[in-house]
């Protein structure tokens, strides 16, 4: 851990006090998977691991970025050239939210920033979300834009979609702007609609970072996303949330086999989102067990995007705890994370199984977090 706060590191960097900070959350999504591009359901919760930026207007255009994950690097440019792409990856990011915004016809300021986060990188937990809204809710406070949380969350995945290439849907960024501490929320995201659920007291959430090294992610996502507006044209709908398992049947001839099973993961995972809702609310393990189980073997089979050392964590898990707990992959797919729901008391059994078998079955080191719900963007000025 740094020994200096984020103040006291941006005054070392700028020679100036910031003005304040803001922070938004990761994500880590208990049912749900790639139904939200699909004008689906998800359930996500905010999680207390932040992305924080520390920001101070500046008197010029210029737009100059460091972070504590990269010591050794700057980013710069002006607001008064065309944003493009630069050599910095995580730098990319402030320039798509600077893309997006101009493209939107806002009026921005030049400020400095230091970004701190300790998100968890390449899990699956949304850390680059967290840094579009940390990033966009900075600009909407520092230059007084007006924006609610939904347009800053839209404008976060506008800048994923058309600047990044990453087709993702919403859930990410409007969980991350809109969480709500203790709660999961359930967000249609045909129209944005949310509704709070509270997590049980009892109930801990558990993540488990597989730290398997995830390539070619992007083309993958973005041809599933392909397959899934095909299946739904063909099937004559706007998107699969207009689609029902009959309609699914009576169209399986017109459809390719890749086609079909993708659509059959997001009809049925809809409607998996709707029943694990209910169950979360009631504290019903045993409804929440069997809802997550068959949305990870339909993310296996149909959807094809675990790989075996997250199958693998999900089979740890589910024979360490049994009827006791509810396990499936989380977030994108191809590595990443795992997520669990048990009792306190199986968080150490879970531990112990991880420690024990995954690292002689797959020779890699898994992280586990136990994690609370946390809430929101939050702006913090000094």
């Amino acid at each position: 851990m740094n020994k200096y706060t984020l103040a006291q590191r941006f005054e070392q960097a700028y020679q100036t006090p910031a003005s304040g900070t803001v922070s938004a959350p990761g994500r880590v999504n208990i049912i749900g998977e790639f139904t939200d591009y699909n004008d689906g359901f998800v359930l996500p919760a905010a999680l207390t691991f932040l992305t924080q930026v520390a920001y101070c207007q500046r008197s010029d255009q210029r737009i100059v970025v460091r972070s504590s994950m990269y010591p050794d690097e700057v980013e710069q440019f002006s607001l008064t050239e065309p944003i493009t792409s630069g050599d910095s990856q995580w730098g990319n990011y402030i320039r798509a939210v600077v893309f997006v915004l101009h493209r939107a016809g806002h009026q921005l300021c030049g400020v400095d920033l230091l970004i701190d986060s300790d998100v968890p990188q390449g899990s699956g937990l949304s850390s680059s979300a967290a840094l579009e809204v940390a990033i966009t809710g900075m600009f909407n406070h520092v230059c007084q834009l007006g924006l609610s949380l939904e347009q800053i969350a839209l404008l976060g995945q506008q800048a994923e979609n058309d600047f990044m290439n990453c087709q993702c849907g919403i859930m990410d960024q409007l969980i991350s702007a809109t969480g709500i501490a203790q709660h999961a929320v359930l967000i249609d995201c045909q129209n944005l609609a949310s509704s709070a659920i509270k997590i049980p007291d009892d109930l801990n959430l558990v993540i488990v970072n597989s730290n398997y090294p995830r390539k070619l992610v992007e083309s993958e996502y973005n041809q599933r996303r392909i397959d899934c507006e095909q299946a739904a044209n063909i099937m004559g709908v706007t998107s699969l949330r207009h689609a029902d398992l009959p309609l699914l049947q009576a169209h399986k001839s017109k459809l390719s086999d890749t086609q079909y099973r993708r659509a059959h993961h997001v009809i049925s995972e809809n409607n998996r989102v709707i029943a694990a809702t209910t169950a979360l609310a009631a504290n019903d393990m045993d409804q929440l067990r069997q809802l997550m189980t068959a949305s990870h073997q339909s993310l296996k089979f149909d959807f094809e995007v675990t790989v075996p050392a997250t199958d693998g964590l999900v089979e740890i898990c589910q024979q360490a705890v049994g009827e006791r707990g509810a396990v499936r992959m989380t977030g994108g797919g191809f590595g990443g994370a795992i997520v669990c729901l048990c009792r306190a008391e199986d968080v150490i059994v879970i531990k112990q199984a991880i420690n024990q078998q995954y690292h002689s079955r797959f020779g890699l080191h898994a992280d586990v977090y136990v994690c609370q719900a946390g809430a929101g963007l939050t702006i913090n000025p000094n």
